[in-house]
C-alpha cells in the first residue's frame, strides 16, 4: 500500500526476492510523477541502483518486510531514500567481502556501492527497527571516496530520527531526554556510551559531535567523532586531536576554540563531582544550534556523564570479579601415581563470581587430598570465603589432620566467625554467606595395578559416585550437615577401595541442579545414568562427556558454576 504527501512518498515491501524489483518500479513511478525538469539521467540511474541495493541488503540480512520512503528535498537539492527493516539487532553487511568459498556472490558489495554513489548515507537505529538512508544530489557530481565509518556497523547502538522541524526543541525535548536516558542506561562500556551520545545528537542538534574521555590520572582520549557528512569524519578527527580539551570541574557549556579559529560548544561531562569527559558540538557555518537547545544539551550531557560513571563502576567490578575468580583456581596439579584425574571448572558468566572452588594437592606420606566446595551465596563475599577455605584445608591436611578432623575444625571456624559477625551487627557479612557445602577426601594410591584407597566425607554436598568397569554406579558417601551451621557438629568419614578401572566422580550442585522445563539434571538419578554411559572412558573422557551432557540438558547457558573432579584408579 503506497501513501504520498507532497514530494514524499512511501510503500511497504515484502521481505522476499521480489522486493528489489518492486522498489525500483516504485521509485521510477515517483520520479515520473514529480517530473522535475532538473532530474538528470544520473539521478534516476543512481537512485534506481541505490534503492535496489538498500532493499536487497535489508531483505537478505534482516529477513523482514521493509518500508521504503522516497523524498524530494528542494531545499537541499537532493533526493533522499530511506529503507527501514524490523530487525535492529542485525548487523549491517558491507564492511568486508566474503572469504573465498563462503558463497553469496553479491554479499558485502551493496553498502560500498551506496558509499560510492551517495553524497551522504547513514543508519538510524530504534528499538524495533533500523533505517539505512542515503542522499543523492540533484546537481553536480557526488564527492568521491565517501568513507564507511566503523560506528555505522554497530547494531547495538540505537539512534533517533535524523530530521526534525524547527520547533522540535520546544515540543520534543522531554521525549528525547527520556528515550536517551533509556538507551544510555543500557550501555555498560564507556566507549559505547560515547558512541551512542554522538549518534543521538547528530544531526538532530548539531552537524558534528565528538567525545573526549578523561580517565583518572591519564591524558584525555578522543573516543568518538561523528559528522552528518560521514566523509568528513577523518578530517574532523585529525583537527580535534591537535587540541584536546582540559578536564573542567565547572558545569555548564563553554565556548571552545578549534585549531584554525572555528568555534564549538564544549560541555563537561560531570557526575558525582567528577569530570568523566568533554562533549564537543559544532555546526556548519551559518547554521548554529537550534533555539533553546543549550539547556537541552546540558541536560543530555548530565545523563551521558551518569552513564559513563556507571560504565566505569561496572568495569571496576568486573576487574575485581576477575581477580577474585583467579583466586579460586589452585596451582597446576602434578601427576598422581597410579591415578588418572581430570577437572572441569566453568564459572558462570556474569557480573560477579560465585562461590564454587576445587583443589587437588599432595599432603605427604603418599596421600593426595581433594576438595570440591560451594559457598552458600554469591558475589565477593562468597568468593572471599572460598578463597580462604582452600588454603585452610591445605594447611590442616599437611599438618596430618584426618578427613573428619579437617571438617570439624573448619566447621568450628566458620560457625565462630558467623556468630561474631552477627553480634557485631556488621552488614558486610551475612551469616548465610558463611555456610559452606564441602566434599573433602584423601586418596592413597597402592602398588601399580592394585588400585587406591579413598577416605572422604560430604558436608551438605552432592554425593560422590563410583563407576565400576561393568557400568554399575554407586554412591560413595552419606549426607551430613553443611559447614558453618552448628559449632558442635561432628563429621564422620568413610573409607573404601578403588579397584583398577574404578572411577570416582565429584561434582558441585551446578551439575546436579541444572534445570530444564521444571526438571533438574539429577532427577531420577540422572547424574548416575549419565556416568554409567561413560563406561570404558578415561578420566578426561568422563569429564568431557559429563560436561557436554550438562550443557546439552538445556538450551540456555548454565545459571550456576560447574565443577567436576574425576579420579580413576589405574
Amino acid at each position: 500500500m503506497a501513501r504520498a504527501h507532497g514530494r514524499a512518498t512511501g510503500t511497504s515491501l515484502p521481505g522476499d526476492e521480489l522486493a528489489a524489483c518492486a522498489a525500483r518500479r516504485f521509485l521510477r513511478a515517483a520520479l515520473a510523477e514529480w517530473a522535475d525538469p532538473f532530474f538528470a539521467d544520473r539521478v534516476v540511474d543512481d537512485g534506481t541502483l541505490l534503492v535496489s541495493e538498500l532493499v536487497t541488503n535489508a531483505v537478505v540480512h534482516a529477513g523482514t518486510a521493509v518500508e521504503l520512503v522516497c523524498r524530494l528535498d528542494p531545499a537541499e537539492s537532493a533526493l533522499v531514500l530511506e529503507v527501514t527493516d524490523r530487525h535492529p539487532a542485525r548487523a549491517l553487511r558491507g564492511d568486508v567481502d566474503p572469504a573465498p568459498g563462503e558463497g553469496g556472490g553479491e554479499r558485502g558489495r551493496g553498502l560500498h556501492i551506496v558509499a560510492a554513489l551517495a553524497d551522504t548515507w547513514g543508519v538510524t537505529y530504534r528499538r524495533d527497527r533500523k533505517t539505512v538512508w542515503c542522499r543523492i544530489p540533484l546537481s553536480g557530481e557526488p564527492e568521491p571516496e565517501v568513507r564507511i565509518p566503523a560506528q555505522m556497523l554497530a547494531p547495538s547502538l540505537p539512534g533517533l530520527p535524523r530530521r526534525v522541524d524547527p520547533d522540535w526543541t520546544a515540543r520534543g525535548a522531554l521525549t528525547f531526554l527520556a528515550e536517551a536516558s533509556d538507551l544510555l542506561a543500557g550501555q555498560l562500556e564507556e566507549d559505547n556510551v560515547a558512541s551512542l551520545a554522538t549518534q543521538l545528537l547528530v544531526p538532530r542538534l548539531a552537524d558534528w559531535c565528538a567525545v573526549w574521555l578523561h580517565p583518572g590520572g591519564a591524558a584525555p582520549r578522543l573516543t568518538h567523532v561523528w559528522h552528518s557528512a560521514e566523509h568528513r569524519i577523518d578530517g574532523l578527527r585529525a583537527l580535534l586531536e591537535k587540541a584536546p580539551p582540559a578536564p573542567s570541574e565547572r558545569p555548564g557549556a563553554q565556548r571552545y576554540a578549534l585549531p584554525g579559529g572555528d568555534g564549538a560548544l564544549a560541555v563537561p561531562l560531570i557526575a558525582t563531582g567528577r569530570c568523566h569527559g568533554t562533549l564537543l558540538l559544532g555546526a556548519a557555518p551559518g547554521h548554529g544550534l537550534p533555539d533553546g537547545a543549550l539547556g537541552l544539551i546540558e541536560d543530555f550531557s548530565r545523563r551521558v556523564a551518569l552513564a559513563l560513571g556507571t560504565a566505569r563502576q561496572y568495569a571496576r567490578q568486573a576487574m575485581i570479579s576477575t581477580v577474585l575468580q583467579r583466586g579460586l583456581l589452585p596451582p597446576a596439579t602434578g601427576r598422581i601415581p597410579g591415578v588418572e584425574h581430570a577437572v572441569v571448572y566453568e564459572p558462570t558468566a556474569g557480573d560477579w563470581v560465585g562461590g564454587d572452588f576445587y583443589d587437588l594437592f599432595p599432603a605427604g606420606d603418599g596421600r593426595w587430598c581433594f576438595a570440591l566446595g560451594d559457598v552458600c551465596g554469591s558475589g565477593p563475599e562468597a568468593a572471599s570465603l572460598a578463597g580462604i577455605a582452600r588454603p585452610v584445608l591445605r594447611l590442616l591436611a599437611r599438618e596430618g589432620c584426618g578427613v573428619s578432623d579437617v571438617l570439624d575444625r573448619l566447621n568450628r571456624a566458620l560457625a565462630d566467625e558467623a556468630a561474631t559477625a552477627l553480634l557485631a551487627e556488621t552488614a558486610a557479612w551475612d551469616g548465610h554467606a558463611r555456610f559452606l557445602s564441602l566434599l573433602y577426601g584423601e586418596i592413597t594410591p597402592g602398588e601399580p595395578g592394585r588400585g587406591a584407597q579413598v577416605t572422604l566425607a560430604s558436608a551438605g554436598h552432592p554425593l560422590p559416585l563410583v563407576l565400576a568397569p561393568d557400568g554399575t554406579v554407586r554412591p560413595a558417601a552419606t549426607p551430613q550437615m553443611l559447614l558453618g551451621i552448628s559449632d558442635d557438629a561432628c563429621y564422620a568419614s568413610e573409607s573404601f577401595g578403588l579397584a583398577p578401572g574404578d572411577t570416582l566422580l565429584c561434582v558441585t550442585d551446578g551439575v546436579t541442579e541444572r534445570r530444564h522445563a521444571g526438571r533438574q539434571f539429577d532427577d531420577d538419578d540422572g547424574l548416575a545414568a549419565a556416568l554409567s554411559a561413560c563406561t570404558g572412558l578415561g578420566a578426561a573422557g568422563v569429564a568431557e562427556r559429563l560436561r557436554k551432557a550438562v550443557h546439552d540438558f538445556d538450551e540456555t547457558p548454565p545459571a550456576d558454576d560447574l565443577a567436576l573432579l574425576v579420579l580413576q584408579a589405574l
